[in-house]
């Protein structure tokens, strides 16, 4: 799973993707799943990117990529909401761990967006702690709407899109690594029906 040094963000989401072509098509390799990898990774870590997804059961993220461990830093929270510990930890997956890649990863049929969807078309807010991520979310759910993206399956992308926008202008050293071409983020969505993850948006270097 590790990837050249030489490799550029791009190619490291291309990787990924192939690895996610396996496990939707149940030809899955099941790398760096070994006794001898768990020992390697007692001296440290390496992870080639850093993903904030959702907390979903039904989303496991280093099975939909095909990847082992070590191979990758997830961040996961309800619907994917960002508060400071989320992007604090995101600045420490590419400051002290190098990943040239963070993906921000939506999925299929999110609770957390169907219930800020429900509070923004009927008024509905939660009165628990649930209330956090449904304000969180809910900005997200406003600007679709109010750009003609109206179904769940729209409103999914684009809560993953411009949450990506966010921790970049949010994140110093993603909008240096994103300027220079050391870093790359990516928006993208898992279909839990084919068990495919699109491409949203790219925040790659020209």
């Amino acid at each position: 799973m590790n990837e050249p040094t030489t490799a550029t963000p791009a190619d490291v989401w291309e990787h990924l993707l192939a690895g996610n072509d396996r496990f939707a098509t149940d030809n899955v390799e099941h790398p760096n799943s070994t006794a001898e990898r768990r020992l390697e990774l007692r001296d440290g870590q390496a992870p080639v990117a850093a993903v904030l997804a959702c907390s979903d059961s039904r989303v496991p993220v280093e099975m939909l990529f095909d990847a082992g461990l070590g191979d990758m830093f997830v961040i996961r929270t309800a619907g994917g909401c960002v508060d400071a510990a989320v992007s604090g930890s995101v600045d420490f997956a590419v400051t002290s761990l190098g990943v040239k890649l963070v993906i921000v990863l939506s999925h299929e049929a999110c609770g957390a967006i169907g219930a800020a969807l429900t509070a923004v078309e009927n008024a509905e807010i939660p009165l628990g702690l649930q209330r956090v991520f449904v304000e969180k979310i809910a900005p997200s759910v406003i600007w679709s709407k109010g750009h003609g993206k109206t179904s769940r399956n729209e409103i999914e992308r684009e809560h993953a899109r411009i949450t990506a926008r966010h921790l970049v202008d949010r994140i110093p050293a993603l909008q240096d690594g994103t300027d220079d071409g050391s870093i790359g983020v990516v928006a993208a969505r898992y279909s839990l029906a084919d068990g495919r993850v699109e491409t949203v948006a790219t925040h790659f270097a020209r």
